[in-house]
């Protein structure tokens, strides 16, 4: 079927029928039409969500102009459909097609995935079959697409590597076009095929590629993994992440797609800095995207006059880790509202610390529209908050607290986890407390003062110093969400909780290997697909997943492991080191806080050196890569 009578379809018989059609146009202001015969190289960027999560990711906006802006290369949409629109499609026997030429995403010469969090995973393997492409990489033939992934889950690729073709580690603003460059090479005239051997083989050669197929793995007689070696020559022992290492210089859209819809972050989005050195033992994103990076004021503010040009938002988010820590934040903050306030455009700061100043700096941002306050202190006592290094005391949170109330804030969302490293019940009553706490606090202010505490379970991550802990069994988490029930009986207190299966899960893959993808395409066969959606997930139909394949999830979540183990993902390589982060273990356990290598002496993680970038701050001095 051609592109056009696809389209016809869908418009006519379709989009009438099922929830939010405007997810599935792709006519948006800004969205980029080109002639596909004119490109060399044709990529559609896969999102394994639906279009309204998508479209508030900022790597997609990134990506997109980037690609969009060579003449060579081309880059269209597809995002998970929802189910209504899957079942018209599968019962019309549609294929899955781009947003904006209704191209079948199978006859495109790269699909790319974004891997955005775990529990998507079913979701890439529907997209795969919607679009007639075989599941596993070892089924592909010249005839099929080149399927490649990136995004924070690709630092543990393994239990995805028998269904990508290639995972881009890192910062892939650099290593995409050379892989696309590479594709464009492999292609004997602009509308074959690329060959599919040579790509893979050429690819491998790209700093930050790894390519699942050259390497093998070993286990061990007890199941953890022996070895994950190359299996040709050439390829490198370890991958390692790509960095971009001067945000100033790197590409960054000022004419983003502007959704007919709503979607979750509908507003401008400015990234201030990229990385975090707090160094919460918990983070993962913290060690990925070490070290940090700022963007000066000066292209900030140019980047702004472009984008509120060319979208029309009345709203600018300043974005990142930890925006609060950005050296020249209230230096930006200022000049923004100074030069949009009158226009009606407001600011806003999603990431707050837990201090007073963050508290000033959000009365003052938010001048224009103001929002709700989010503080983490993330543990209920003192003790716990050491062992998981979050540098948060009470005194800071009641500075925050008190300084937020008597600027006219009602309402404060609290957030914190359960299940982490050493916790005790008395650390669970210490969330109790502090929300009481809170509540006492504003009503030295304010009568009509409200808490809405957020629990979620923690997740041990892969690259963390917390990486060889196990998970409370679910069992133990249920326990003590049912215990903060109890403590939390005040009709000012909103108490909302993750489900423990799907956290359960969520540690499974997080921590897996290759012998998880038999369970994962065996789970999507039983109807396994939005799993991070309350109504659509199946736990039930997981445990009979595990079970039929004979593989234990409680080996993954809940098996203490070693510090001289093999993990699953020691070969690749973030350029922090495997001996810091078992030093930060030790020292977790000891209760020892690291502090901020901003604020003191390098602790010795080992990025700076090892993948020969420094620290970029804006407002000071940075420490250059030795």
């Amino acid at each position: 079927m051609l592109p056009q009578d696809l389209r016809q379809v869908v418009e006519e018989d379709i989009l009438s029928r099922v929830l939010k059609p405007t997810r599935y146009l792709g006519t948006e202001w800004n969205a980029v039409h080109k002639d596909l015969e004119s490109v060399r190289v044709r990529m559609v960027f896969a999102f394994p969500d639906v279009y309204e999560v998508g479209m508030s990711h900022l790597g997609l906006r990134i990506l997109y102009g980037l690609i969009n802006e060579s003449h060579d290369f081309l880059m269209e949409r597809v995002f998970a459909p929802w189910v209504d629109m899957e079942q018209k499609l599968r019962e019309r026997n549609l294929p899955l097609f781009s947003l904006e030429s209704y191209r079948p995403v199978a006859d495109f010469d790269v699909v790319g995935f974004t891997l955005q969090y775990e529990m998507s995973f079913t979701n890439v393997l529907n997209m795969l079959d919607m679009a007639g492409i075989p599941l596993r990489s070892a089924d592909r033939g010249e005839g099929h697409p080149l399927v490649i992934a990136g995004g924070p889950c690709a630092f543990n690729p393994e239990p995805l590597a028998d269904f990508i073709d290639l995972f881009l580690i890192g910062d892939s603003e650099e290593s995409l076009p050379e892989f696309l460059e590479v594709v464009g090479r492999c292609k004997p005239d602009p509308q074959a095929r690329p060959e599919r051997s040579r790509v893979l083989a050429e690819a491998a050669k790209i700093p930050g590629v790894y390519v699942p197929a050259f390497y093998d793995v070993s286990y061990q007689e007890g199941g953890a993994v022996a070895a994950v070696t190359p299996n040709r020559e050439g390829v490198p022992s370890r991958v390692t992440k790509r960095v971009v290492a001067d945000l100033d210089q790197a590409y960054f859209p000022t004419r983003p797609i502007v959704p007919f819809m709503e979607v979750i972050h509908d507003r401008i989005m400015l990234e201030v800095l990229r990385g975090c050195t707090r160094g919460c033992r918990f983070c993962q994103a913290g060690i990925l995207y070490r070290p940090v990076r700022e963007r000066s004021p000066e292209v900030l503010l140019q980047q702004a006059a472009e984008l509120v040009k060319k979208t029309g938002y009345d709203e600018i988010a300043l974005t990142s880790l930890s925006t609060a820590d950005y050296s020249c934040v209230q230096l930006l903050a200022g000049a923004l509202l100074d030069a949009y306030q009158d226009q009606g455009v407001g600011l806003s700061l999603p990431s707050l610390r837990v201090d007073a100043f963050s508290v000033d700096l959000a009365k003052e941002i938010q001048r224009v529209r103001r929002s709700g306050l989010t503080f983490a202190p993330e543990a209920g006592t003192q003790r716990l908050r050491d062992v998981i290094n979050k540098g948060v005391t009470e005194e800071d949170l009641m500075e925050a607290v008190r300084a937020a109330f008597a600027a006219g804030w009602k309402s404060i969302k609290l957030y914190f986890m359960i299940g982490l490293p050493t916790e005790r019940d008395e650390d669970l009553e210490g969330i109790a407390g502090l929300a009481r706490r809170v509540l006492e606090w504003g009503r030295d202010f304010q009568r009509n003062v409200s808490v809405t505490v957020s629990v979620s379970s923690f997740v041990p991550k892969a690259h963390t110093p917390f990486q060889w802990v196990p998970q409370d069994r679910v069992e133990e988490l249920k326990r003590k969400q049912a215990y903060l029930r109890s403590r939390l009986r005040d009709r000012r207190i909103t108490y909302n909780y993750h489900e423990a299966e799907l956290s359960f899960l969520e540690a499974v893959f997080a921590k897996g290997d290759r012998r998880l993808s038999d369970v994962l395409e065996l789970a999507w066969r039983k109807g396994c697909r939005f799993d991070s959606w309350s109504e659509h997930f199946r736990f039930n139909a997981w445990l009979d997943a595990f079970r039929e394949c004979g593989v234990d999830p409680s080996f993954y979540a809940h098996r203490p492991v070693s510090l001289e183990e093999v993990l699953p993902w020691d070969h690749i390589d973030t350029g922090v080191t495997k001996h810091y982060l078992a030093r930060e273990y030790r020292l977790a356990l000891a209760g020892v806080a690291t502090r901020d290598c901003r604020q003191v002496h390098c602790p010795g993680c080992g990025v700076c050196p090892g993948l020969n970038v420094g620290l970029v701050i804006k407002g000071g001095e940075g420490h250059a890569a030795p």
